[in-house]
């Protein structure tokens, strides 16, 4: 199962060897400056947004690998039943979200405990994750284009 835990600057996502393989990386790493937020997420389902990018999405069963939406991309690797400890990161970092399934919830408090007590620039204004920033829409013309 994988395991989320800070090593040195770095936020690191280490893959049991079959999750490398579903997830098609070895690992992930984000830089503890990066990290804005961390919470608990205690149902697994909410943490997964976007489209399934690469990895293996089981519904119900498993979700591991990269997922796209508008606001960038995220890693999860996360199982029904089991809370998830979920970091929302700013640019310079390769994913705007990382969530990984914890098997308690108390293991998962702690891990978030100890994420948030490192990561320099933590954003204590909410206390839950924030939605998805909304893509520009385009300026909408006097009507219809003429046609010729």
């Amino acid at each position: 199962m994988a395991r989320m835990f800070v090593k040195g600057d770095d936020v690191v996502v280490r893959l049991s060897w079959w999750e490398k393989a579903a997830a098609r990386r070895f690992g992930v790493r984000v830089p503890l400056t990066a990290v804005c937020r961390v919470v608990v997420e205690p149902a697994w389902w909410r943490a997964l947004r976007g489209d399934p990018g690469r990895g293996v999405w089981l519904p119900g069963a498993l979700s591991i690998g990269t997922r796209a939406h508008q606001g960038g991309q995220d890693f999860v690797a996360v199982r029904p039943g089991r809370p998830v400890v979920y970091v929302e990161t700013r640019p310079p970092a390769p994913f705007r979200a990382v969530a990984v399934s914890v098997p308690t919830s108390p293991r998962a408090e702690a891990a978030a405990r100890a994420i948030r007590g490192t990561a320099p620039r933590i954003d204590t204004s909410t206390p839950w994750r924030q939605p998805l920033p909304v893509p520009e829409e385009e300026p909408v013309g006097d009507g219809p284009p003429e046609l010729e």
